[in-house]
């Protein structure tokens, strides 16, 4: 009987600590963690939110700079080229000497010349007393006064051929490389092409824009569609910066070109530094006209797919989806919006390449409209802050002014 008790015992016991080493093993389990709470957050994406305002439509237009004056430094006289007082390339002003031509000759000319001026005057002088005691002829005392101005005209000629020996710029600017050394017979039969000078600072652009832009434009205005824009223009370099002066438009041709259809014009643009050269190339941005109440998006913000231009629309939920757009005009660097946006819409403009149809993102505000107009920069955007709506109301937009 007490054995049986022990065995009972032991048996009843051994089942508690096995079921107390089982709780201890469950409790360093880890929890069970909910589901999906290990997924990555949604991308962020660089939103703005499309806002109504004035803004000035531009236009690219191609052109090329041209040398506010050019002078072509020739000799004027025949000799052998002693010597070039000019360094290639650079600045010079007016009067500067640019070459020296021997002058040996002009000076025997000249010392020539005047011995007959003086000759003639003391011919004219005597004669002059004899005339008036009737011992020379009314004629002979004409002819010994005409002498006279004929050796005073050899002598002028002869001291200009003397200066110009001296060859000086004719206007300031920068002088090219020189077309003859020293040792070479110049003036011979022609006034022989010596260098180039070029005035850089002011410096032309050279461009055109369509007749029939430019009528349209004109209507445009006359019937307060659009307002007149400022003749101030930029100017876009090659390598898509802005030159950091602004032009004036000077010159407009007064008829149009019938080959082309375009219409010439000029701008005007400061030079100090000498970054723009004659004959590059580049983009004036032509100001048309000034519109109100209108959009705009950045360049970047609009792409293009099969079935035409589109922006990336962050929807309900922050949810992606992409809405049909037309492209109408330039405001600057941005797109004008001629169909698809009516204002308050959220569209993706950075962070493209994740923003993929029905995805979730996280949107940051570059610029987002506040319910008062005002701009406020990095706003939160609640999930039913923005409802697109699809539907095909024209609006013509153009560039925002900032």
């Amino acid at each position: 009987m007490h054995t049986t008790s022990s065995s009972l015992f032991k048996i009843i016991a051994g089942f508690i600590l096995i079921t107390a080493l089982f709780a201890c093993g469950g409790s360093d389990k880890p929890a069970a963690t909910p589901s999906g709470s290990g997924a990555p957050p949604p991308p962020e994406v660089e939103v703005i939110t499309v806002t109504f305002g004035k803004a000035t439509m531009t236009q690219d237009l191609p052109g090329r700079l041209q040398a506010y004056r050019t002078a072509q430094v020739r000799a004027r006289v025949e000799g052998i080229v002693e010597q070039r007082l000019f360094r290639e390339g650079s600045e010079v002003k007016t009067g500067d000497p640019l070459f020296r031509i021997d002058a040996r000759n002009f000076k025997a000319a000249v010392d020539a010349s005047r011995a007959d001026l003086e000759i003639a005057r003391q011919t004219a002088t005597r004669y002059q007393s004899l005339l008036a005691v009737k011992a020379v002829s009314q004629q002979e005392y004409d002819l010994a006064a005409a002498k006279v101005k004929q050796a005073e005209s050899a002598m002028i000629r002869a001291t200009e051929n003397l200066e110009n020996a001296s060859v000086p710029a004719p206007i300031p600017g920068r002088i090219g490389r020189t077309l003859v050394t020293e040792g070479t017979f110049v003036g011979r039969g022609d006034a022989t092409l010596l260098a180039t000078i070029e005035q850089l600072d002011p410096i032309y652009v050279n461009f055109t824009q369509s007749g029939a832009d430019l009528l349209r434009l004109r209507q445009a205005v006359k019937a307060g569609t659009l307002k007149q824009a400022a003749a101030k223009v930029q100017l876009v370099l090659e390598d898509g910066s802005i030159y950091p002066r602004t032009g004036n438009i000077f010159f407009t041709d007064m008829a149009v070109d019938p080959s082309t259809g375009a219409v010439s014009l000029r701008a005007e643009f400061a030079n100090p530094q000498r970054e723009l050269l004659p004959g590059m190339f580049v983009r004036v941005r032509f100001p048309e006209a000034v519109a109100e109440n209108v959009i705009r998006i950045p360049q970047r913000a609009v792409q293009a797919g099969a079935q035409g231009q589109y922006v990336m629309v962050v929807g309900a939920e922050n949810k992606i989806a992409p809405l049909p757009v037309k492209i109408g005009s330039m405001a600057g660097t941005d797109f004008i919006v001629s169909e698809g946006l009516k204002g308050g819409e959220v569209i993706v403009v950075n962070g493209l390449q994740k923003a993929r149809p029905g995805a979730v993102v996280t949107p940051v505000g570059e610029r987002i409209a506040a319910p008062s107009g005002q701009i406020k920069p990095d706003a939160p955007i609640s999930a039913s802050a923005v409802a697109p709506d699809t539907g095909g109301k024209t609006q013509q937009t153009t560039n925002l002014t900032k």
